[in-house]
């Protein structure tokens, strides 16, 4: 491993080197499991996690949901789970998935989540490359299991999330298949029999061990596996509390609540829904299926939201028709009592913390929250840096912005425009990939993040795009697809856009239509239509579309400025393996896939 600590390196000023210091004093020695020891002492009856069941709202409180880790944490070493060995989870939001990973812990192993999404061949190479020997999945995902077994014969016991399925029982004759509840029921017959056992197992974990493995989505179509320690994911906590203070904005008595919906497989996800109520009081409601997420927010009225751009455009699409008027300054002008009837409907009058981030978001959309009294604010990360790296609090958020450098981590620009970051944040290292490790972390410890930035007056960063996807027109001009594409996609209709132009003259776009903005406005034009296909090749719609680039390219330069598009038929999915599981654009995937139009583009 890779793991650094302050006195590694040389350099550091003294107001972070302080700073820095202090924060690794506040959790010297902690680790995710002593610290949810102590909060399961503190709040036992505190509830932490809730889900629907037939319409109705299950829960379990902390001390239930321990006494559940502790079952599971000796029931996987009843099956053979070895300390230092990796378990993979795969499976959506839901309680039994959070237990798991707090047991694998607590049980000294590594656990590592798959997307609920990802194709079976990933599922298959990622399940290999850590060599995992435990399964945990959902019953839904076991046909795409059975397709692999055969490529991972390591794993030694599977165990079901759910009902045992007659196909499950059907596995080569050394692994072992039983529910979740069996393995519940061997570890309370093992902490019967050895009261002690749960305890003396978790309490040998450090904070150099690994807490997790978060497999990069891999724009590229190469997933990285990266090394995230206990002091990691502690100084990531510790360090951003500094900066949102959410803890102190809640009434007395009151408790954070949060909708899981991200995918635990993300390093986002995991932070918010797991490692986060280790450390501080928090009630999950979970919710398996993120088309959800709004309907189940309306009904628990989450404290605190997260969510990828994408999110809150969809919000932002949805509630133009509630409004006569969604510019930031109108909606500002409304009556308070307005905006809490359009906030309760949504489940967002109780928020006091909202979050974006990992690609660029149209500022007048945060405008338009903030006004509407939704403290939304921008941050900045990677699964390398333990999650974000920068972050703006409400009161001090700036348009297009992600914030400043976390307490005690170091932040520059190079020379050609790469952000570089240091500090206990940075990962441990890329499992299996010394040589990856070192091109990543330089000898004086900063990590070589990839994106491209600025950092304005105030000391906020600005991400501009990344290194590699830059587009190098023939004429030798550097522009930001990323830059273009966020203009682009300020136009209602226009849902996805991806920026050609590399070594090519000028600039084109594949767009792609907004599936839920797009249908409404054709019925308001009384276009007939019975697809997103039809709509794409209809005269009007073309010329709306055409009316968005000529708006975009206004905001442009004009070597920025985009020429001709296509206005494709289908929206890029993961499943059709457009977009990686967090969503970000694979853009050679899009590249290959539609070369035929990109060649017309430029013909």
């Amino acid at each position: 491993m890779f793991a650094m600590t302050s006195s590694d390196w040389s350099g550091v000023p003294e107001d972070v080197a302080a700073v820095r210091s202090d924060i690794e004093h506040e959790i010297a020695g902690s680790t995710l499991l002593t610290a949810y020891a102590d909060m399961v002492a503190q709040v036992p009856d505190v509830v932490a996690h809730k889900w629907l069941a037939g319409g109705e709202w299950q829960s379990l409180t902390y001390q239930q949901v321990y006494d559940q880790v502790r079952n599971a944490t000796l029931g996987l070493a009843a099956v053979g789970f070895r300390p230092g060995e990796f378990a993979t989870v795969w499976s959506r939001n839901r309680s039994e998935a959070t237990i798991a990973d707090y047991a694998v812990m607590h049980a000294r192993g590594v656990p590592v989540f798959i997307y609920p999404t990802i194709a079976a061949d990933q599922a298959a190479d990622l399940i290999a490359h850590c060599e995992a020997t435990v399964m945990l999945v959902e019953p839904e995902f076991l046909p795409v299991l059975d397709s692999i077994r055969a490529k991972v014969p390591q794993l030694r016991a599977l165990v079901v999330l759910g009902d045992l399925p007659a196909s499950a029982v059907d596995q080569p004759d050394e692994t072992q298949v039983l529910t979740w509840q069996a393995l519940l029921d061997l570890g309370r017959a093992a902490a019967e029999r050895d009261p002690a056992a749960f305890e003396r197992s978790w309490r040998q974990v450090t904070p150099d061990n690994l807490a997790t493995l978060i497999y990069t989505s891999g724009t590229t179509g190469h997933s990285k596996a990266v090394m995230i320690t206990h002091r990691n994911v502690r100084y990531e906590q510790a360090a951003s509390e500094r900066v949102h203070h959410l803890e102190a904005q809640l009434a007395e008595g009151e408790v954070t609540t949060i909708v899981s919906y991200l995918p635990m497989a993300h390093v986002t996800g995991r932070m918010l829904d797991h490692w986060g109520p280790a450390s501080h009081p928090v009630t999950l409601a979970y919710c398996p299926d993120h088309l959800r997420l709004f309907e189940i927010a309306a009904q628990v009225h989450p404290t605190f939201m997260m969510g990828i751009p994408r999110v809150w455009e969809k919000l932002h699409a949805a509630l133009r028709g509630a409004l006569p008027d969604v510019s930031p300054a109108a909606v500002r002008a409304l009556p308070d009592a307005a905006k809490q009837a359009v906030l309760t409907r949504i489940g967002l009058d109780r928020c006091l913390y909202a979050a974006t981030g990992s690609a660029p978001i149209d500022p007048e959309i945060v405008d338009f929250f903030r006004a509407l009294g939704v403290p939304l604010t921008e941050g900045w990360g990677m699964s390398e840096l333990s999650n974000a790296a920068t972050l703006a609090s409400p009161d001090t958020a700036r348009s297009g912005a992600v914030g400043r450098p976390f307490p005690g981590v170091e932040i520059r620009i190079a020379d050609d425009g790469e952000v570089l970051v240091r500090g206990p944040l940075v990962m441990a290292g890329y499992y299996k990939d010394p040589e990856l490790t070192m091109a990543t972390i330089d000898a004086n410890g900063w990590m070589h993040t990839g994106d491209i930035g600025e950092f304005d007056d105030a000391g906020f960063l600005k991400i501009i795009d990344r290194k590699k996807e830059l587009i190098i027109t023939s004429g030798g001009k550097n522009i930001s697809p990323a830059l273009v594409e966020y203009e682009l996609q300020r136009h209602p209709l226009i849902g996805q856009a991806c920026a050609i132009g590399d070594r090519r003259n000028f600039v084109t776009a594949l767009l792609v239509l907004d599936p839920e903005t797009a249908p409404a406005w054709a019925r308001a034009q009384q276009i007939e239509f019975e697809s997103l296909a039809d709509l794409a090749a209809d005269p009007e719609v073309l010329a709306e579309v055409e009316r968005g680039v000529a708006a975009a390219n206004a905001h442009l330069s004009r070597p920025e400025q985009v020429r001709k598009f296509a206005l494709l038929p289908a929206e890029w999915t993961t499943q059709s393996g457009e977009l990686t599981p967090s969503m970000k654009r694979r853009r050679r995937v899009i590249i290959d896939r539609y070369a035929k139009e990109i060649d017309e583009l430029y013909a």
